[in-house]
């Protein structure tokens, strides 16, 4: 299995508005993310610059079906 890079919540917003995911709404500091078409959603916990710790990345991703080598090529703005 590929390693996993960590990310900030801002950044793994980023990724998911390439991804065309909408942000439904905002509770506290958790933001709420629901593809328009696949109706896949995921929470994102935004806590200042804080990276996201790895379980927590890897439960974001597979909530929206992302594979790890996707999310690197969309990480790193390919």
């Amino acid at each position: 299995m590929p390693k996993i890079t960590p990310i900030t919540a801002q950044k793994l917003i980023k990724v998911l508005m390439k991804l065309d995911f909408e942000e439904v709404r905002i509770r506290g500091s958790h933001h709420f993310f629901v593809h328009p078409i696949s109706k896949k959603s995921t929470t994102i916990p935004v806590h200042r610059n804080e990276v996201l710790g790895i379980g927590i990345l890897r439960q974001i991703l597979r909530d929206i079906d992302l594979p790890l080598d996707r999310y690197e090529k969309l990480r790193l703005g390919k």
